[in-house]
């Protein structure tokens, strides 16, 4: 889809490994001005009571995902589809084509409009779902091995062995790197961060945002 001719913002995601940063970037390029969305947030959202979503996963996994309330345990749903590869790619398959149609839907809004540079969306998943050919350019956020399973596990409360296993579902941070267009290093001071944030903002706003990319 990028080479598609269209109007509107420079479309970029922005994607990294779990606990790298990704939120604290996207924050940071939304003060800057850019208009962002986050697809953690639209998962919610699709898998919220009364939704559709919402009634495949319990339809697909059962009452051991849910509360004694009749909500989603996310939880109990997390250590399901992080420890069986099938159940993820199950949940997966619920859920994001939901928050890609809504991703488009924002973007096509934005194009409407006409006022910014560039948009960012916050995809956590983008590599492993294939859809980086939809965007003009892909952030990454990276940060050191050791730092990732100590953010998730201090965020999470997670074991060490939990944190592991679900930073190993994803794509590796390396290869990761190596596909983006530019790459944000968070495993410093929220000072350098910030530095690289505005950098990378300053890039996609000029007229030879897009680097190339493999």
């Amino acid at each position: 889809m990028a080479d598609t001719v269209r109007t509107g913002p420079l479309r970029v995601a922005l994607t990294g490994g779990i606990a790298t940063g990704k939120s604290y970037c996207l924050a940071r390029f939304a003060e800057l001005g850019a208009p962002t969305i986050d697809a953690d947030a639209l998962a919610r959202q699709a898998v919220a009571p009364g939704t559709s979503g919402f009634e495949a996963i319990r339809s697909r996994f059962g009452a051991a995902i849910m509360t004694p309330e009749g909500g989603l345990d996310r939880n109990a749903l997390g250590r399901l589809v992080f420890a069986n590869a099938d159940a993820r790619a199950a949940l997966e398959a619920i859920i994001h084509p939901t928050v890609y149609a809504a991703i488009e839907r924002w973007l096509a809004s934005l194009a409407q409009v006409g006022q910014s540079r560039f948009a960012i969306a916050d995809i956590p998943l983008l590599y492993e779902t294939n859809r980086d050919g939809d965007f003009d350019a892909v952030v990454v956020t990276t940060c050191s091995a050791e730092q990732q399973i100590e953010r998730l596990m201090s965020r999470s409360g997670l074991t060490r062995e939990e944190a592991m296993r679900r930073i190993a579902a994803q794509l590796p941070m390396h290869e990761k790197a190596r596909r983006a267009t530019y790459v944000i290093d968070t495993s410093g001071t929220f000072e350098e961060t910030d530095a690289q944030v505005k950098d990378v903002s300053t890039r996609l706003a000029g007229p030879r945002a897009i680097a190339s990319r493999p």
